[in-house]
């Protein structure tokens, strides 16, 4: 009998919203595995005891990335942990994608303008300032050029707190045809999903944002196939992938580019996608074994 950990946070005192988890646990154990779901920073977790550990929802790693990277090595060395340790590594900070676009890969346009960097910004389009370890759009805001003091004092503030920012073109096309999220489990196609844009014009960038707003399943095209698989080749230990998450948007010609490629805990969205959780506890299963 195989025995998984689904990694998971402690978002004490709210109520965890990773609602695909109960549905993964329930499904494991119907299918004879022993799953537990596991916080990741639980100083008691036997991570030995267990024959694979699958990140799915450690949601406030992007603000402890450090300890965060440094229990993924821990549990890498005790046991089997999906995505890899290096994966794991590579993917939390989104300088990554300079790496995918040297490897041919259409990504969205990306400077990055480290602490005690000039606040070299646009002025000759909309653009989107975020920090390149960050997730659920936390700390990124839209600007005109118009409003260059405003993104300044964006920059400082992330400054401040040691964070390097992207700069990046605001894709209008997000705004026709919204972003998709293509889901990879077990080296396949899983599903698809599209939402609408989450920066809204004048929202600051320390405000809540709900970040998968209109979600709707999606079919991909080929173009989107194509573009997936690309980026998806371009990972070190591509090879050891157990699951991915490729975010696309249209580029000013039209075309498909990676926005991001989420590696670590990616939401499945498998309430809008129900039939694909037996394919999910397939691969789980193959990879513990």
């Amino acid at each position: 009998m195989s025995r998984v950990a689904l990694v998971t946070y402690d978002p004490r005192p709210e109520t965890s919203k990773d609602t695909d988890l109960p549905v993964l646990l329930e499904a494991l154990r119907a299918a004879g595995a022993e799953a537990d779901a596991v916080f990741w920073d639980d100083a008691g977790a036997d991570w030995g005891a267990y024959d694979l550990a699958v990140i799915r929802s450690t949601w406030d790693y992007s603000w402890r990335a450090a300890e965060f990277l440094a229990w993924a090595e821990r549990c890498a060395a005790a046991t089997r942990l999906a995505n890899p340790a290096g994966v794991v590594r590579w993917n939390t900070d989104k300088r990554y994608l300079g790496e995918l676009a040297a490897a041919g890969v259409p990504v969205v346009p990306t400077r990055y303008l480290a602490p005690g960097d000039p606040a070299d910004l646009p002025d000759d389009r909309e653009y989107v300032v975020k920090p390149t370890s960050g997730a659920g759009a936390r700390y990124a805001a839209r600007y005109t050029p118009e409003q260059h003091e405003k993104a300044v004092r964006h920059l400082a503030r992330m400054h401040e707190e040691g964070l390097t920012a992207m700069v990046q073109p605001y894709m209008k096309g997000i705004d026709v045809r919204g972003e998709r999220a293509l889901q990879f489990f077990g080296g396949r196609l899983l599903h698809a999903s599209r939402k609408r844009a989450v920066l809204a014009p004048g929202t600051a960038f320390d405000a809540d944002k709900v970040a998968h707003p209109g979600l709707e399943p999606w079919s991909p095209s080929p173009a989107e196939l194509s573009v997936a698989g690309r980026a998806l080749a371009a990972v070190p230990e591509a090879p050891e992938l157990l699951y991915a998450r490729v975010d696309l948007v249209d580029g000013e010609d039209g075309n498909p580019r990676v926005m991001e490629l989420e590696l670590v805990e990616p939401n499945l969205f498998l309430f809008l996608h129900p039939g694909s959780v037996s394919a999910v506890v397939a691969a789980i299963l193959a990879a513990a074994r």
